[in-house]
């Protein structure tokens, strides 16, 4: 997907229905500060672009008897592209897995899985997880406690975009390395 130039209005559009996706199209115009037809013509546009991909609710898990939280780290026996696409495909399919990020480095696979309870997880693991094609090992991460979840992407006030920014041009003052 191409990179979308937003101006300033667009951005407080995102922030607004990253905040609050049900709001009406009149009080999302009156708080970025324009009339209600052309916001509602940006947020089209923004959807059309795939900017905005879709909404939803914000369930609370425990709520509704998902009180396990953990996540799979989880390496193949092969990478190769059609073992990784079979994976990713099967993935899928498990209403339990919520999130799942393939990985360069130690770990091929990140899974965010949900459960009722702990032997669900178990049952889980070894039913489905562990059994499937191509899993070569699994380490579980059991999660304590939710410190903080923030839907989306930051979106600043103002365009980031390097040529916009002379700073951005300087030498970093810290180096970075991924694997």
């Amino acid at each position: 997907m191409r990179r979308i130039k937003l101006d300033r209005i667009d951005r407080r559009i995102l922030r607004n229905l990253l905040t609050d996706g049900r709001i009406t199209n009149v009080e999302l115009a009156r708080r970025v500060g324009i009339s209600a037809p052309p916001c509602l013509r940006r947020v089209r546009a923004l959807e059309e672009a795939g900017v905005i991909r879709g909404y939803h609710a914000e369930l609370a898990p425990e709520a509704l008897g998902y009180v396990v939280t953990v996540f799979a780290q989880v390496g193949l026996a092969s990478q190769a592209d059609a073992d990784l696409k079979a994976f990713e495909r099967l993935v899928a399919t498990w209403s339990e897995v919520r999130e799942a990020y393939m990985l360069a480095g130690e770990t091929d696979f990140l899974l965010k899985i949900v459960a009722p309870d702990w032997d669900s997880y178990q049952r889980f693991l070894s039913d489905k997880l562990t059994s499937a094609p191509n899993v070569s090992h699994v380490k579980s991460s059991l999660m304590l406690h939710l410190s903080k979840s923030s839907p989306g992407i930051p979106i600043p006030e103002h365009s980031t975009a390097p040529e916009e920014k002379p700073e951005a041009r300087r030498q970093p003052k810290a180096t970075v390395t991924t694997s």
